[in-house]
């Protein structure tokens, strides 16, 4: 179904899809950014962990930034982005994020760690464009716009929020066995978390 042929039923259902998605990403966002907030400082770049928070962070909100868009030719990264940053392992990526410049594939260059502002600083600009970059995408394509991920466009946008999800969940359950604090729940754009 072609979404500017759909008909008017078929528009409002579109409409209706992307502002539950895009409600429900805003909410993952806010979770996201409780979390980083309250990290404890001593944990932030803690090298005890194969992945220290901080780079955690930075790879889910990378990887939504990346996958909100169009397609991968539409992404342009973070202007404080640094080269393989966004990845927590040695694993190759996909052949087509050469649109980044970002090949041949080596072990991340970890640099020096993002602090807690820069990470607030990035959360904020995904969060800033999350809805013109929603608003840009068909979501009835049944391709993904990123050739690695053979599934339709929506399909796509609720891996990318399960992957915001996962990584936010992982940085909470962190917290919490540390500094045993808690990430409040956050139910939709605009709705104040539940109290921990």
């Amino acid at each position: 179904m072609n979404q500017k042929d759909s008909g008017h039923a078929g528009t409002i259902a579109v409409d209706v899809v992307k502002a539950a998605f895009t409600s429900q990403m805003h909410a993952a966002l806010s979770m996201f950014r409780i979390a980083v907030e309250k990290c404890p400082e001593e944990l932030w770049a803690d090298k005890s962990y194969t992945n220290p928070f901080w780079r955690i962070a930075y790879h889910a909100l990378y990887f939504t930034h990346f996958y909100t868009q169009p397609t991968a030719e539409d992404f342009t990264p973070w202007e404080k982005h640094q080269t393989f940053l966004q990845d927590l392992d040695d694993v190759p990526a996909p052949p087509d994020i050469q649109v980044l410049g970002e090949l041949p594939h080596r072990p991340p260059q970890t640099g020096v760690p993002l602090t807690k502002a820069e990470i607030l600083e990035y959360r904020e600009l995904c969060e800033n464009t999350l809805d013109s970059a929603i608003d840009a995408i068909d979501i009835t394509s049944p391709e993904s716009g990123f050739s690695w991920y053979r599934i339709p466009k929506l399909e796509h946008l609720f891996v990318a929020l399960r992957h915001l999800q996962l990584h936010t969940g992982q940085l909470g359950e962190r917290i919490r066995t540390t500094a045993n604090v808690g990430v409040g729940w956050v139910g939709a754009k605009g709705r104040p978390p539940f109290p921990e």
